[in-house]
């Protein structure tokens, strides 16, 4: 069953986003997520917090909850029936100390590594209750149209990472307020940031990214890297580490 209404589905084709304000897991489901996630805190050693890459990579558990029917049915609608898993984050900015993430495209990051960049999508869900006041995601609606944005160095010690999109208007920026358990989803190519978390509240998501299979991922720029069949079929001749 889908996940989205109609209307909602037109608001991300134009936008480029979606505020989904439902719980995307029972109670259970994201008390035992929640778990993992402490789990990942717990072994990361000297890693900052906001560095937790790629975690079922290390923890297959959360396979269990990245090729669930609930984060798929809620996908499905934008991409097709035929998904795939690209990838998955947990991004914990810490109270009063975690970093800003600069202004960005995912698919800047991903250019080269797969042959199209207008079929994944992103949910962030909420582990934390995410604010204007400890730095919540902001995006640019309107701007997944767009070609690729030119970056300039930033500050990587006090940034997520060390590039920004160059002369950025963020006037019209919307933030993503979520409960705990609420979703967001967003393209792949949408402009997006948030600010320093200087609260004394923790804001932690956990990012669950998906493409459509009828794009090829490139073996040979994805080295030591995985993708999982979520749904359906292969339509590009991809590998998988479920296959």
């Amino acid at each position: 069953m889908s996940g989205l209404t109609n209307e909602e589905v037109a608001f991300y084709r134009k936008n480029g986003y979606l505020l989904h304000h439902k719980p995307l897991f029972s109670a259970d489901q994201l008390a035992e997520l929640t778990g993992i996630f402490e789990d990942q805190l717990a072994q990361k050693g000297s890693k900052l917090s906001d560095e937790l890459d790629t975690p079922h990579f290390r923890d297959e558990r959360l396979l269990k909850f990245l090729l669930s029917d609930e984060a798929l049915d809620l996908v499905e609608p934008l991409l097709g029936a035929n998904i795939g898993l690209w990838s998955s984050h947990f991004i914990c900015k810490d109270p009063f100390v975690g970093r800003a993430t600069p202004w960005h495209e995912d698919s800047a990051y991903w250019k080269g590594r797969v042959d199209r960049l207008d079929k994944i999508v992103t949910i962030w869900l909420a582990i934390d209750p995410s604010t204007k006041e400890n730095g919540c995601m902001q995006v640019l609606p309107g701007t997944h149209d767009n070609e690729f944005s030119e970056y300039e160095a930033v500050d990587g010690t006090k940034n997520l990472f060390s590039t920004q999109i160059k002369n950025l208007d963020k006037s019209g920026a919307v933030h993503f307020e979520l409960a705990r358990g609420e979703c967001s989803l967003h393209d792949a190519r949408i402009a997006h940031g948030a600010d320093a978390n200087k609260s004394p509240y923790r804001r932690c998501g956990y990012t669950m990214r998906y493409f459509a299979t009828d794009t090829k991922v490139f073996p040979e720029k994805n080295r030591n890297f995985k993708v999982w069949l979520a749904r359906g079929k292969d339509l590009a001749g991809n590998q998988y580490a479920n296959v």
